[in-house]
């Protein structure tokens, strides 16, 4: 059976492109001290590799080891599969498709969207690859089963249809098994971030061990601590791969945090890591390695593994940081800013925004499930509210969206070019505008202590219903504790919510140059971002599985359709989708006259709710909204099939590697190809 012929689904499609991400010219401008800063950063961040693998599913660390096996049986020449293994020439171009899919993603399930694939190949075709050696045959063999099984077909909480790394072993847990685990664990003052669950049942008994991501493997009765009836506590989970960062230690107090919290699994050691880095201002090298975002775990609290390498550019950074200098002008233009309160900001906000580090780099090594564009951290509320953050926006990843070839299904043959000259603009003002200010707002009213509150003896006005606010964080609360796995949600739809509202703020657009008068106009930008809610919109319903009837990683669910069904909605028509059902085709129509007075306030409707429902902690409001508002239902559904029939590559990146030879670091570049991925990765020898 040939490739094209294969029954199984979830095959990615050939084609993807394969981006570069640049840097040789920003790093050979680094003094040879900072070349060796970065080099041994970079290794750290590769180093974490199988433990994202290793999140994402039993079997990735087996698949990747399988694609390594092959790499080096053939010594990289691909080709010669054809004539040794009597491999066909399709069959070889999907098995590299594959690989360099999975590469990309670290994982069989796609970073974006977290949706199962497998190799567009049979069992007999992959075998017939393994042959080259004893070493690729044993590999295969060990994973080919779920290398190719359907279902699971996503991520999620354990099932039929989908499965999560983070609840490993052969029983399935529950959602509420999960939460009398987690609930415990903040009892007992054991973090969440950096652990994983896994269920047992012994004399027909269940009990639970709770894996905690350490180097570390003390010993006690039996290599595991009993905190509560049932509950285990094992230290050592991927005590491989974090013990390797102790062997980069240096004398810097971050650093010296950093190998505390991999060495023992404490994420207070992580904690006070965080107080220092902020305070590490203008970095020239940058660097996040940590457990930080729990948007793949499905109870919304534990975190990947996810790591970045970047080098600052000065000149891109001066821009940015003019924009921090006039943000909180930019604050009070908010729908729930109110004169006269908290400096013009309004009794939802702090009284004071420390001026954070806004800095651009070019990144040198992104080791995730996906290569972001932005990140805005550290995500504990009490050290950004009393030590600051970081914005941090990378360069060289945005600057792939300036693609002249990019694909524009939903949008009119007459708007295609404007649409690719500006859509790139769009995405990094409003990339910079959700890091900053988006991530950067809101104030939690809470109970800090027992009796003692941040906010006034007067409750504030809520501007929903201008009425005093009745809800807030008890004692102990925290905004992911009580919102769980839509906080996530709410949080990325509430920042992009901002930055789409700002966009026809003329002060912030001349920050970046550009003005009534400029080649391309303020108002250019502004028409653009709304084409984009749709085109993000229709293109988001690709990522939801309908036999499930739920989204992948939240950054789909919540800001794209969403939004785009708000403006529907309550947009008075500002825009419209032509459905053509005979055709097969959809596309997005925006009425330029009704964007500042349709558009403009729907958009401020749904801003400040989540605003408000978030500050104030009422999560049954905000659960009662979000529900309908994700729902993926009638014409919808209809689009859904339509966006579905005309599935678009995925892109992929290929990032250099540096080497050290007699004290000098050098950097490799290679080429954008699925076979120059495969290559970065084999010769990283993680």
């Amino acid at each position: 059976m040939s490739p094209t012929e294969s029954p199984m689904c979830n095959t990615p499609p050939l084609g993807g492109t394969v981006h570069q991400l640049v840097i040789k010219a920003v790093f050979e401008a680094l003094e040879p001290r900072e070349k060796l800063y970065a080099h041994y950063l970079a290794r750290a961040a590769w180093c974490g590799s199988r433990i994202i693998m290793r999140q994402v599913s039993p079997e990735g660390p087996g698949i990747f080891d399988f694609i390594m096996d092959l790499y080096h049986s053939c010594g990289g020449e691909w080709d010669t599969l054809i004539a040794q293994c009597n491999v066909t020439p399709d069959e070889l171009t999907y098995f590299l498709e594959y690989a360099s899919v999975f590469l990309s993603n670290l994982g069989n399930f796609y970073g974006e969207g977290d949706q199962r694939f497998v190799p567009g190949l049979t069992v007999e075709a992959l075998q017939t690859i393994a042959n080259i050696s004893e070493s690729t045959k044993n590999s295969l063999a060990t994973v080919i089963d779920s290398m190719l099984a359907v279902p699971p077909s996503g991520l999620g909480y354990p099932s039929k249809n989908a499965q999560s790394g983070y609840y490993p072993g052969s029983e399935l847990i529950s959602k509420e098994e999960i939460a009398i685990v987690s609930e415990a664990m903040v009892k007992n003052s054991i973090g969440l971030e950096n652990t994983r669950i896994r269920k047992l049942v012994q004399d027909g008994r269940s009990i639970f061990q709770l894996l905690q991501a350490s180097a570390e493997t003390e010993t006690r009765t039996n290599n595991q601590q009993e905190f509560a009836e049932g509950i285990f506590l094992i230290r050592g989970d991927h005590c491989e791969e974090l013990s390797k960062y102790a062997s980069n230690s240096t004398q810097e107090d971050v650093l010296a945090h950093y190998l505390e919290c991999f060495r023992t699994g404490s994420l207070k050691a992580f904690e006070e890591s965080q107080k220092l880095w902020v305070t590490d201002v203008a970095a020239r090298v940058e660097n996040m390695i940590r457990f930080i975002e729990a948007y793949r775990d499905p109870a919304g609290i534990r975190s990947e593994w996810e790591a970045m390498i970047g080098i600052a550019d000065p000149d891109e950074t001066s821009r940015l940081k003019h924009f921090v200098g006039i943000s909180t002008s930019i604050i009070r233009q908010l729908p729930w800013a109110v004169e006269g309160i908290t400096d013009g900001k309004g009794p939802f906000e702090k009284s004071l925004l420390e001026a954070p580090d806004f800095t651009s780099v070019h990144a040198l090594a992104v080791c995730g499930s996906v290569v972001f564009e932005a990140a805005n951290l550290p995500n504990y509320e009490y050290i950004r509210e009393t030590r600051g953050f970081k914005n941090i926006v990378l360069a060289n990843r945005l600057s792939v969206n300036n693609n002249p070839n990019l694909p524009c299904h939903w949008v009119d043959l007459s708007e295609v070019q404007s649409f690719r000259s500006t859509t790139h603009i769009v995405r990094f003002l409003t990339t910079a505008i959700r890091e900053l200010i988006g991530h950067g707002t809101g104030k939690l009213l809470s109970e800090t202590k027992p009796g003692v509150y941040n906010f006034k003896e007067n409750p504030p006005i809520s501007p929903l219903n201008g009425k005093g606010v009745t809800s807030y964080y008890l004692s102990g609360q925290t905004w992911k504790s009580v919102f769980g796995n839509l906080a996530g949600t709410v949080e990325e739809c509430r920042a992009i919510l901002i930055s789409e509202y700002l966009m026809d703020n003329k002060e912030l657009l001349a920050v970046f140059g550009y003005t009534d008068s400029s080649e391309i106009t303020a108002e250019d930008p502004l028409y653009t971002t709304y084409l984009n809610i749709g085109v993000d919109g229709l293109q988001a319903l690709e990522h939801y599985n309908f036999e499930n009837q739920t989204w992948g990683q939240v950054h789909h669910q919540a800001c794209p359709f969403s939004i785009l069904k708000h403006l529907l909605q309550e947009g008075g028509g500002v825009i419209q989708i032509l459905f053509d059902l005979t055709t097969s085709t959809l596309t997005i129509n925006i009425d330029r006259t009704k964007i500042l007075s349709h558009g403009k306030p729907a958009l401020a409707s749904y801003l400040c709710r989540l605003h408000i429902w978030r500050c104030t902690a009422d999560f049954t409001s905000c659960a009662e909204f979000s529900e309908p508002m994700c729902a993926v239902n009638g014409v919808y559904e209809q689009w859904r099939q339509i966006v579905c029939s005309k599935p678009e590559p995925r892109w992929k990146f290929v990032q250099p590697n540096t080497f050290v030879t007699d004290g000098d670091v050098n950097l490799k570049v290679y080429d954008e190809s699925n076979e120059g991925i495969i290559q970065s990765w084999a010769e990283r020898r993680i």
